[in-house]
């Protein structure tokens, strides 16, 4: 079957075959957060972008091959709580923004920043900082096979994150949003959110006005 983002806590994860590159979404938690298992088709080396929550389940995705890497995309703790089980069972190393990474449960190995790169075995994936939803979100992108975008909890179908009716925020939010990834990447890309479906930035791009508007 091919893949369509949709997934439920404690459904099997859906599973997208890349030219070089496995995407694998699951739904943990109470929050309905997404986590997403990226493994190198060629290497067989693994990453996971927000060990949200069920690290049993996680290390049940990942199974017995290595991943090297976890980025958590944001300080907020659904998105973490199960980082120490997964970083101490795997061994890999976390990654996060440094004005983030503070929060976190556990040391953080390496600190990136805005147009930095991440690599899972030979696919490179381009950290994007959007700021507003907390003060070091990212998001990653991986350019090839027409443009794919993990947000964390930057960019939703239908709107950007949460940024509690603060206007110097979801202005901040906004303009990184609308600059960094609407004005940059092209309507086919997919955009992979923490929470919920997935959409592209072709189907969220004529609302752009409306969410300026409207101020959320």
């Amino acid at each position: 079957m091919s893949y369509t983002g949709d997934v439920t806590k404690g459904g099997p994860a859906d599973v997208r075959e890349l030219p070089g590159l496995t995407i694998s979404k699951i739904e943990v938690g109470d929050f309905g957060n997404n986590a997403y298992l990226l493994r190198c088709t060629e290497t067989g080396e693994g990453l996971l972008i927000d060990a949200a929550a069920e690290p049993r389940r996680l290390l049940d995705l990942i199974g017995d091959r290595p991943i090297g890497t976890i980025v958590t995309t944001h300080r907020h703790g659904d998105h973490w709580m199960a980082l120490k089980e997964v970083a101490a069972a795997t061994g890999a190393r976390v990654v996060a923004h440094p004005l983030d990474a503070p929060e976190l449960p556990v040391t953080v190995a390496r600190t990136v920043e805005h147009g930095d790169r991440i690599t899972v075995g030979r696919i490179p994936l381009e950290v994007i900082h959007l700021r507003g939803h907390t003060p070091g979100s990212i998001a990653l992108l991986y350019e090839g096979a027409g443009g794919h975008l993990f947000t964390g909890d930057s960019l939703f179908p239908g709107g950007v994150g949460n940024t509690q009716k603060d206007p110097k925020r979801f202005d901040r939010l906004y303009t990184d949003v609308v600059e960094r990834l609407f004005d940059r990447l092209p309507d086919g890309t997919w955009v992979y959110p923490g929470h919920g479906r997935d959409t592209t930035l072709g189907a969220e791009r004529p609302s752009l006005p409306e969410w300026r508007a409207r101020g959320w």
